[in-house]
C-alpha cells in the first residue's frame, strides 16, 4: 500500500479518492446547515444526532479528521513534486497555455481553505470537545441553534467565511474534475463532468455563505 501510494499513478488516485470523501461530507454538512435556515427545532435535533451517536463521534469524525489532513498534505507533495518536475521557468512560460489559473495555483487555495479549517475547528469543534470531554457539562439538545447564530454576530467571521468559501468554490471548480480524471474518466464525459463541477463548486460555497449571512443579520 505505501509503494503505491509512493507512485505518480497511485498518490493522485490517493488524493482524488480523499477529495470525493471530502466532497461527500460537503453535501452532509451543508444539508444539515441548512435547515437552521427554516426550522430552529429541526436543526437542534439533527446537531444533537450528530453529537451525540457514537458512531459518528468515534469513527466517522476521526476518519473526517483524518481524511482533511490526508487530502491537503497529499496536495502539497504533489504541487511540491510537480514544481520540481516542471521547473520555475517552464512553468512561468508555459503553465498559462497548458492549464487554467485555477490549477496552477491549487496550492493557494489549498492554503487558504485550511486556514479556514482551523478557524472553524476553533468556533465549533474545539468548543464541543471541552463541552463533553473537559468539563462534562450536561447535554442541551437545545444549544446548537443558539451556539451558531452567537458564532455568527461578528461580521470580521462572516466576511472570513465569505472569502474562505469563495476560495473553496475556486478551488472546487478544478478539483472537483480533476478527481474523476484521476480515477480514468474518458475525455467523452469531461464536459459533462465539468458541469456538474461548476454547479456544485457554486451551490455548495454559497449555501454556506448564505447561512452565515442569515445568522449574522438574524440575531
Amino acid at each position: 500500500m505505501s509503494g503505491f501510494i509512493k507512485s505518480s499513478i497511485g498518490r493522485k488516485v490517493a488524493m482524488a479518492l480523499s477529495a470525493f470523501f471530502l466532497i461527500f461530507f460537503l453535501i452532509i454538512h451543508l444539508a444539515v446547515n441548512i435547515t437552521s435556515l427554516f426550522s430552529e427545532n429541526l436543526f437542534n435535533e439533527l446537531s444533537h444526532f450528530m453529537g451525540t451517536n457514537p458512531l459518528v463521534q468515534f469513527a466517522l469524525q476521526p476518519v473526517l479528521i483524518f481524511g482533511v489532513v490526508f487530502h491537503f498534505v497529499l496536495g502539497f507533495v504533489l504541487e511540491i513534486k510537480n514544481k520540481k518536475a516542471q521547473g520555475v521557468a517552464y512553468a512561468r512560460n508555459n503553465g498559462a497555455a497548458n492549464s487554467s489559473w485555477m490549477s496552477r495555483n491549487m496550492i493557494y487555495s489549498g492554503l487558504a481553505i485550511l486556514a479556514f479549517i482551523l478557524l472553524h475547528f476553533i468556533d465549533f469543534w474545539l468548543p464541543e470537545v471541552n463541552h463533553k470531554y473537559i468539563e462534562f457539562l450536561p447535554e442541551d439538545p437545545t444549544r446548537y441553534f443558539g451556539e451558531l447564530q452567537h458564532k455568527f454576530i461578528p461580521i470580521w467571521r462572516v466576511a472570513a467565511y465569505v472569502v474562505a468559501f469563495v476560495f473553496l468554490g475556486l478551488h472546487l471548480a478544478h478539483g472537483f474534475t480533476s478527481a474523476f480524471q484521476s480515477m480514468g474518466v474518458t475525455a467523452g464525459r469531461k464536459k459533462t463532468l465539468q458541469n456538474i463541477g461548476k454547479m456544485y463548486s457554486i451551490i455548495i460555497p454559497l449555501g454556506f455563505i448564505i447561512i452565515a449571512l442569515f445568522h449574522h443579520l438574524n440575531h
